[in-house]
């Protein structure tokens, strides 16, 4: 039964975008607080709250609508949902005419944050926090945050998890809540106040969860490393301390978070490119390059990712943004992903299929921690399984282009011949650099009489039988979830330790 749920979970997740599930577990959040408003246990009933909410959609879907006209810029209409519920969710309905202006403050101001508070059309603040703070200078009110309750608490931290699980920014949220717990309880010890007290008021009466969750995982206002990542979490832990003040000043959430987004600007690279295609190749019978002109040359480290987004109308549950690695070297003048296309595409694919050299798409949120190490000297393998070679390439293209000699093992596993891509930079890397690179191939029953390689899946043997000095590697692994996950079994049973293991992964991937 516990196997069955959990197998229903992670495909739920692989076939949903982390911004679609974000969507989706804000509404069921507003929708469980509207029936408990219902039953009396908030301090507003059920028109107001279902009012405000209306209104704060409405107007954000307005505003989003006039400011991309003007800017000139493609949109995500999950965003302006999620930011106008989030708001909904932390500011207390309108009561009164008096209230209005707050909420409708927040809302405007939040939606053009994305694009006035911007460099290189990127937003730096979360809009949410930027949206309350500058409404309550304008208006003097404030967000009350009243969803951190014991009464939502269930749903919050159902919702949380499932998050967790699908974005794997774990670290991310765990250094906010050790940093944010410590301060918190080393002042009310010297201020001599019940530390009991204070861990039930933090977990049951404050939005810790939802916040951390939500708010302080928007990719795009987060670092792009791990590192910078833990370092940004502890900034913002420290400021939401409930007291941690200078002088008079004391901080509030959304202050702590736009702080720590000024830490992450400052350390993030600055990108957002409005792209036109130049060309789609034609890999395999099911796979495609898209090669973009990037009109300047992009930094960035070879098997680094960023964030894909293509506007069209009525998408799916999958929503218009994709996480796609870039297969390109930085000595490559063109930017280029490699792209899978399955029976029954998302509505996304199909569009990116359809794409034309007239229409644009954005790519932003450079990041990713799937990087060669800077040591030359470390032995390494790299594991991929169909198109989640792509990072591979990048890395390969570039060693071969720098003609930087390291010491690598390619396992590289497809069902068939057919689906084998990027053969040519590989037999280059192999002529040139002695890197080995071993194809294996999973359906037995249609092998091609001449096929030279290996058969069956990569497994303990064949990692043993063609590296020797196994323990002493780093291994990189690239391909679905499910597999990922299979190859971390495997060589954690081989020995391997986890710091020896590193594994791509997408925020927001499906």
């Amino acid at each position: 039964m516990i196997k069955r749920v959990n197998n229903y979970i992670e495909s739920f997740l692989n076939n949903i975008t982390m911004y679609r599930l974000v969507l989706y577990f804000l509404i069921v959040l507003l929708g469980f607080s509207l029936l408990l408003s219902l039953f009396g246990a908030l301090p507003f009933n059920f028109i107001q709250l279902l009012l405000s909410a209306c209104l704060l959609v409405g107007i954000g879907l307005l505003i989003n609508i006039i400011f991309a006209k003007v800017f000139d810029a493609p949109t995500n209409v999950e965003s302006i949902y999620i930011t106008a519920l989030i708001l909904a969710l932390i500011i207390n309905p309108a009561t009164s005419i008096a209230d209005l202006p707050f909420l409708l403050w927040a809302i405007v101001l939040s939606t053009a944050s994305k694009f006035i508070l911007a460099v290189g059309k990127k937003h730096i603040f979360n809009p949410a926090a930027v949206g309350i703070f500058l409404a309550s200078m304008v208006t003097t009110k404030s967000a009350t945050w009243w969803i951190g309750t014991i009464y939502t608490l269930p749903v919050v931290l159902l919702g949380s998890l499932l998050i967790t699980k699908k974005i794997k920014k774990m670290n991310l949220v765990l250094s906010f809540f050790i940093v944010s717990m410590v301060f918190t309880l080393g002042l009310s010890f010297i201020s001599k106040t019940s530390i009991l007290l204070v861990l039930e008021k933090a977990i049951l009466y404050t939005p810790w969860l939802f916040f951390a969750f939500i708010m302080l995982t928007e990719p795009l206002t987060t670092p792009p490393t791990f590192r910078l990542q833990v370092i940004y979490a502890g900034v913002v832990g420290f400021l939401f301390s409930p007291k941690v003040h200078f002088g008079s000043f004391y901080t509030t959430p959304e202050l702590a978070l736009l702080i720590g987004n000024i830490y992450s600007y400052s350390v993030s690279p600055k990108n957002k490119l409005l792209l036109k295609l130049r060309e789609s190749i034609a890999l395999s019978p099911s796979a495609y390059d898209f090669v973009f002109n990037p009109g300047k040359k992009l930094k960035y480290l070879p098997g680094q990712y960023m964030e894909w987004t293509l506007g069209h109308k009525r998408p799916d549950n999958r929503g218009n943004r994709r996480y796609f690695t870039l297969a390109s070297s930085p000595t490559e003048n063109e930017i280029r992903i490699g792209v899978k296309f399955y029976k029954n595409p998302s509505s996304y694919k199909k569009e990116l299929m359809a794409l034309s050299d007239n229409k644009k798409i954005v790519a932003t949120q450079l990041a990713g921690d799937f990087v060669m190490p800077k040591d030359i000297s470390q032995k390494l393998v790299f594991i991929a399984g169909g198109i989640g070679i792509t990072p591979f390439r990048s890395m390969i293209k570039y060693l071969v282009d720098t003609n930087q000699k390291r010491l690598i093992t390619l396992f590289y596993s497809n069902n068939l011949e057919s689906e084998i891509v990027y053969r040519d930079v590989f037999n280059d890397a192999v002529a040139k650099l002695g890197i080995k690179v071993i194809y294996t191939l999973t359906d037995t029953a249609n092998l091609s009489a001449n096929w030279q390689g290996k058969t069956g899946f990569v497994d303990s043997k064949m990692i043993v039988e063609e590296i020797p000095d196994y323990k002493e590697r780093t291994f990189y692994i690239s391909g679905p979830r499910s597999m990922v996950a299979v190859f971390e079994d495997v060589l954690s049973k081989l020995g391997v330790k986890s710091a020896q293991i590193k594994t791509d992964f997408f925020p927001g991937y499906a």
